[in-house]
């Protein structure tokens, strides 16, 4: 089990990586505008990730 976690962090940081290594300008720029977000949109922004996540790992288990 906790192999197949680690595994799973391991592809989560890789994924997060790719944008900023790729695009650094672009990404400071949504860094920026995510910094003037309020904290409701940013949690709705949070909620909706988790739940499409949670919707994938359903379809794909």
């Amino acid at each position: 089990m906790w192999d197949t976690f680690l595994k799973a962090i391991a592809l989560m940081l890789i994924l997060e990586g790719i944008f900023p290594f790729s695009f650094p300008g672009a990404w400071r720029d949504a860094f920026l505008k995510l910094m003037q977000m309020e904290d409701g949109q940013i949690r709705l922004m949070g909620l909706s990730t988790m739940l499409v996540g949670l919707i994938i790992l359903f379809l794909v288990s």
